[in-house]
Parts: structure tokens; C-alpha cells; sequence
């Protein structure tokens, strides 16, 4: 296994007090934010520093994406392996996905997609979307049929960010596995221990065997031969993985087996979370509306939601807001422009007002309703123009003749 700093195995098994972050858990020690610093500590990954952005922006000639330069993409492991391949002239491909859980995505479920598209179009590369409708199924309790038509229906959402189909493939697990994907699962399976996969999944003698089998499903993209119809004799071609920081554990078991069974290991460029309105100790939850913005949310939802709930680092009255300033490492509004608001210089200048107490709690939520509405207006138009023939489109399995083009 990949080990920390320490050189012991780095897994998710924690004392209580301590932060959970695996994919079905995310708490904070104490209910408080995530630390970050002791997260790559006890993943073993790396922080993404600004060399690296620079790189990136030399290499593809454009700006960095907004994620990039304001931290939102932290942490990678091996990204710079992948630059270095590039700029000797060899390709990657892009792999990331989606757990159909919900009928409408929120924006935290957006930002994974938002980020691959601008690495596609930046490298012009090809990119493999897999939507886990299995994991859900057995995860989250759904019957089979509606993990697969919640698969569909996110497939529209993912759609509508904007990829090119002539790049794209996008399959569910019930759909695809089988054949040299299936043949990559048992691989996996078998280098893999009860004792690793407890250790790093934190799995339990309550857990049901189909959990257990899940971790070789979505570790197997990241294998080119999983994809014969795509990359057939490209056994060496590199493997990078946009996600969220708690997808982590699934690739440190797969860049632990892939030497073992001749590939290379994936590459991982890893995201924070997306807070929730009412605090970075908050949860976003599908049970709770409030604590999130839809992609189905209207103008006057997004205007409610924003001013009912965002929790805001103002003070509690004008006079003493004027006199300190806004605490902004508290406050909601402000984090959630800096994932979206795109002009550096307007950031610059709303955090610098707001802290010294010149700009009001008020003007940064009119702000930010005004960003955020934008966007999901933007996005909703682009779903409506989904059809199932563009869904059965990316879903095909088919050859992509210009994917590297």
C-alpha cells in the first residue's frame, strides 16, 4: 500500500475525535472544518503549489481555471508526472464520475465536472465519465431500476456542462461492466485483501459483501484496457482523475495494484468541499434543501436560500460591521464567490470592502445571488436542450477517432 510520512499504511481508521473522510463520510474533529494539512498528511498525497499552475498555464497557453488558482483543486498525486508526459509529447486520458443518488445535482456536484471539462478542452484529451448506479443500489438502498434511471438523469446535468461527444464517453456501471473491464475487476480483486480493504475503506463484519466488491469498479477505469473499444493497444497510456478529496482511498488501492498488473499508476488532482449554506461544519444533505443550491433551484429560491441561510461572517450590527469588518473565514457568501465568481479583481476588492467593514452582509448576498443565478440559469437552459438521443449519443460504446485532435 502507499504509506505516509511515517511509512505506515495510510487509511481511513481513525480515533472519534479525530476527522472521518471517506467516500460516504466527511465530519470534522469536534463538528469543526476540515483540516486540510493533516489530510494530505494522512493520505500521503501532495499539495498543489503554484509552480505546478504555472506549468499548466505554460503548457496550454490559458489561464489556469478559477479552481486552480484559488485552491479549490488542492492536492495531487503524481500531477506532475503527468505534465512531464505531456510536454514530452505523450497524451493522457481524463477519468472521473457520479453517484446517481439524487434526482437534481447541486453545485458541489457540478464543480468535479466544471474543472474536467476545462482540463479536456486546455489538453485536448479524452475523458471516460463513469456513473456508479451499482454503488448507489447498494449504498444508498435504491432498487436497481432506479439507481440506472437516476443514472440518466444525471447523465443530462453532466451533459450540459458542456462536453464534447467527440471526446466523451459516458457509461453506468450496470450498463458496461463486463468483457476487459470485468477481467481488470477480478485483478484488482485479487490483490487485495480483506485486511487492506477494511484497513482502508473502513469496512466492518456488518457490512454487506457487495460493498466489499465494489472498490475494483471504480478503480478499473483508470486501466486503459478497461476500454478496448477506446484505447486499444494504449495498455500505457496515463491516467488522470479529477474528484474530490474523499475519493482518495478507492486510488490509493488502485495505484497500489496497478504496477502488479503492468499499468501505470492513475494521477489524481483532488478538490476540497463545497460548504454548505450554513457553515463549513454544515452538511450538504439531500434531506435538508436549505443547505445547498439545486441546479432546479429558480431565481427567487436562490434568493431566498442566500439570504435565509448563508451564513455570514458580518457583524451583528451596522455600527460594529463598519468598525471590524466581516470575519472572512467564516463567511459563506464570500467562500462561494470565490468558487464562482470568475474576476479576480472584483474578489480582490468585495474581500478587502467587506473585511474592513465598507461593504454589508447584504451587498456580497446580492452579489452572489446575482453569480449564482447567472450560472444556474445558464445551466438549466443547457439541460433543457438534452435529449435521450444525446444521452444514447455519449453513452454509446463506440470508437472516438479524434480524441486526441
Amino acid at each position: 500500500m502507499e504509506v505516509d510520512k511515517n511509512g505506515e499504511i495510510a487509511s481511513e481508521s481513525s480515533s472519534p475525535e479525530e476527522q472521518v473522510v471517506n467516500p460516504w463520510e466527511v465530519s470534522a474533529k469536534d463538528g469543526g472544518k476540515i483540516d486540510y494539512d493533516k489530510l494530505i498528511d494522512q493520505f500521503g498525497c501532495q499539495r498543489l503549489d503554484e509552480s505546478l499552475i504555472d506549468r499548466v498555464q505554460r503548457l496550454t497557453s490559458r489561464q489556469p481555471h478559477v479552481f486552480l488558482r484559488r485552491g479549490v483543486f488542492f492536492a495531487h498525486r503524481d500531477f506532475n508526472e503527468v505534465l512531464d508526459a505531456y510536454e514530452r509529447g505523450d497524451k493522457f486520458y481524463l477519468y472521473t464520475g457520479r453517484g446517481p443518488s439524487s434526482e437534481a445535482l447541486h453545485l458541489g456536484h457540478l464543480i468535479p465536472f466544471m474543472f474536467t471539462k476545462y482540463l479536456q478542452e486546455a489538453f485536448k484529451v479524452p475523458l471516460v465519465i463513469q456513473l456508479t448506479d451499482d454503488e448507489k443500489c447498494m449504498w444508498k438502498n435504491l432498487s436497481v431500476e432506479e439507481s440506472q434511471r437516476l443514472a440518466r438523469e444525471n447523465a443530462k446535468d453532466i451533459i450540459a456542462c458542456g462536453f464534447d461527444v467527440t471526446k466523451t464517453f459516458i457509461f453506468s456501471d450496470f450498463d458496461y461492466v463486463g468483457g476487459a473491464f470485468y477481467k481488470n475487476m477480478v485483478k484488482v480483486a485479487k490483490c487485495v485483501t480483506l485486511n487492506k480493504a477494511m484497513g482502508i475503506f473502513g469496512f466492518s463484519g456488518e457490512d454487506h459483501i457487495g460493498k466489499l466488491s465494489f472498490p475494483p469498479v471504480q478503480a478499473v477505469p483508470s486501466f486503459p484496457s478497461s476500454f478496448p473499444h477506446l484505447f486499444p493497444g494504449k495498455d500505457k497510456l496515463r491516467c488522470l482523475i479529477p474528484c474530490a478529496i474523499d475519493q482518495d482511498p478507492y486510488f490509493r488501492m488502485t495505484r497500489d495494484v496497478a504496477p502488479r498488473l503492468g499499468y501505470s499508476k492513475p494521477a489524481l488532482i483532488e478538490s476540497t468541499f463545497f460548504p454548505a449554506l450554513q457553515g463549513e461544519n454544515g452538511k450538504m444533505s439531500a434531506s435538508d434543501p436549505n443547505s445547498a443550491i439545486y441546479v432546479t433551484d429558480t431565481a427567487k429560491d436562490i434568493k431566498n436560500k442566500i439570504n435565509r441561510y448563508a451564513f455570514s461572517g458580518g457583524q451583528d450590527s451596522i455600527e460594529k460591521h463598519r468598525e471590524i469588518g466581516a470575519n472572512l473565514e467564516v463567511d459563506i457568501p464570500v467562500k462561494y464567490l470565490s468558487f464562482f465568481l470568475e474576476d479576480d479583481a472584483e474578489l480582490e476588492h468585495i474581500k478587502k470592502e467587506y473585511g474592513e467593514g465598507r461593504m454589508l452582509t447584504g451587498e456580497v448576498k446580492k452579489r452572489l445571488t446575482e453569480v449564482l443565478t447567472e450560472m444556474v440559469e445558464r445551466h438549466r437552459m443547457a439541460r433543457a436542450a438534452v435529449t435521450d438521443e444525446m444521452v444514447d449519443a455519449f453513452m454509446a460504446v463506440r470508437p472516438l477517432p479524434n480524441m486526441f485532435e
